[in-house]
């Protein structure tokens, strides 16, 4: 069964508090917090306030995604911000293998994000140390963009990897993801579903995370 982890960067943030008891009494597994620097990607999102703010209310882990540059400088903040689980890109780690080290020496999960055009070759070596690869099947900075076809072989390609290398990685997909590309990717070998805009768009976010749940 499918892990869903909705992104707070859809959520009305007016109604933050809402939105994440929305997400505590719904089927959904993780919270998707992504964090933007406007210099890794071309937009701003939230800080260290208000995740502390969502993880007061959080019932569910915090699956934090950063879409920053030298994400090394922060690890421990995040984790005292309350992030379970932290996922760095590979397109921002001069030095990665160290990066991911330094995540789990805070006692957090590991995950490397790729962007649409970076191959998934590149994490041959460090793949048996990862818990998660993000793929981003939308290039990152804004929600509601069309999601990139290429993603269902790239999927394949990495549950491939893998399964040969003998890592537990879990494969999660963030960008453009509804009940048929959902369906489709997990069909690929996706174990993880980021969905924004399809949830808290949807007139019942609720429904729409039990349908996601159901593929």
């Amino acid at each position: 069964m499918a892990i869903i982890s909705p992104s707070i960067l859809s959520a009305d943030f007016a109604n933050l508090q809402r939105d994440v008891e929305m997400i505590n009494d719904s089927k959904a597994d993780w919270f998707h917090i992504d964090v933007m620097d406007g210099v890794f990607v071309p937009n701003l999102s939230f800080g260290m306030p208000v995740i502390k703010a969502i993880k007061r209310h959080a019932k569910k882990p915090m699956d934090v995604h950063l879409m920053i540059v030298n994400p090394d400088r922060y690890i421990a903040d995040f984790k005292n911000a309350g992030a379970d689980l932290l996922t760095v890109h590979y397109e921002a780690c001069t030095h990665l293998h160290r990066t991911i080290q330094a995540i789990k020496a805070e006692g957090m999960k590991a995950g490397v994000s790729l962007n649409p055009h970076t191959p998934v070759h590149l994490l041959k070596d460090i793949i048996a140390d990862l818990d998660l690869v993000l793929l981003m099947s939308v290039n990152p900075g804004f929600g509601g963009q069309k999601f990139i076809e290429q993603t269902y072989t790239k999927t394949s390609e990495l549950r491939k990897m893998i399964d040969e290398s003998g890592s537990n990685a879990l494969i999660e997909i963030d960008g453009g993801v509804n009940l048929a590309t959902g369906k489709k990717l997990l069909k690929s070998g996706a174990d993880a579903l980021v969905a924004g805009s399809f949830v808290f768009g949807s007139e019942d976010p609720e429904k729409t995370i039990s349908e996601l749940k159901k593929l």
